[in-house]
């Protein structure tokens, strides 16, 4: 348990999510030595997970602070839902926080192998390429990957990182993220331009999201790689959040505009499957 802890708390910042431990420990610390505070922090979810209870003094002397230290770095975490008292007043416990933050990790590590099946029936039926892919720090990293009988490209996307402004996974993923994190995300990865149809406009990217948004899918018209075109839909977890992108994608002579809007209810109601699979009961 320590270590799922430990790995959530890194992986939740390092995709631009919200930071749990993280940006409460610094804030509350009120020192410069922020990664210090997480460190501590960290600390405090082990104990507890070893040890099951403890109290301030306990914690004090294992993470070597004075106890009114161990004592705001327990109140932030409570805040956080992280900790929690115990019944013996002046003992702490694990939260149930702790298993909000755990699903978002085994919520992502899941959905491949609870999305294969249903890939692969999406495969049969667009007969092109089919992808799960998720947020990663300012790019996109697809997970897995499904051939279609028609198509024509070897190439395994699996492991690879893709631009979020260039993707219709890309845009699916900023599509449900903040106003905030998106700017901050897109500054990070610049935009970069990969063919003439690569939108390198804030402005008209915010215009795509928009309909995105609205339609419920996003596309785009070779502007990854000439002659390549693509959609993808949003897969919620169970608590509602977008945690994924599944997406099709084929030759451009082929998989046209026209044919991609024709073929969005189909990826659409495949993207919701997917949900389901993952507890979400939208």
């Amino acid at each position: 348990m320590s270590l799922v802890v430990s790995l959530v708390v890194r992986r939740r910042c390092w995709t631009g999510v919200a930071c749990g431990a993280y940006s409460f420990a610094m804030s509350n610390d009120g020192s410069s030595g922020g990664v210090q505070s997480v460190d501590r922090a960290i600390s405090v979810m082990e104990i507890l997970s070893r040890r099951g209870e403890a109290g301030v003094s306990e914690i004090a002397v294992e993470i070597e602070v004075h106890k009114s230290t161990a004592f705001r770095l327990l109140g932030a975490l409570e805040a956080r839902g992280l900790v929690e008292q115990a019944e013996d007043r002046g003992k702490y416990r694990l939260g149930f926080g702790i298993i909000r933050l755990a699903g978002g990790v085994n919520t992502q590590m899941d959905v491949p192998q609870r999305a294969r099946s249903i890939c692969e029936r999406l495969a049969e039926e667009f007969r092109e390429t089919v992808n799960i892919a998720v947020l990663r720090s300012h790019y996109v990293v697809n997970l897995d990957q499904v051939r279609g009988p028609s198509s024509v490209s070897t190439y395994n996307w699996v492991g690879q990182i893709t631009p979020l402004h260039a993707t219709s996974s890309g845009k699916v993923l900023l599509v449900h993220v903040n106003a905030e994190q998106r700017s901050r995300l897109l500054a990070e990865a610049g935009l970069e331009r990969f063919t003439d149809r690569t939108v390198t406009s804030v402005d008209v990217l915010e215009k795509q999201l928009t309909r995105a948004r609205e339609a419920g899918y996003a596309f785009t018209v070779e502007e990854l790689e000439d002659g390549l075109n693509a959609m993808a839909a949003p897969i919620r977890s169970y608590l509602g959040e977008v945690v994924a992108a599944v997406s099709v994608s084929g030759p451009a002579y082929r998989f046209g505009e026209e044919r991609m809007h024709e073929l969005a209810p189909i990826l659409t109601v495949g993207a919701a499957e997917i949900s389901r699979r993952l507890g979400h009961a939208g």
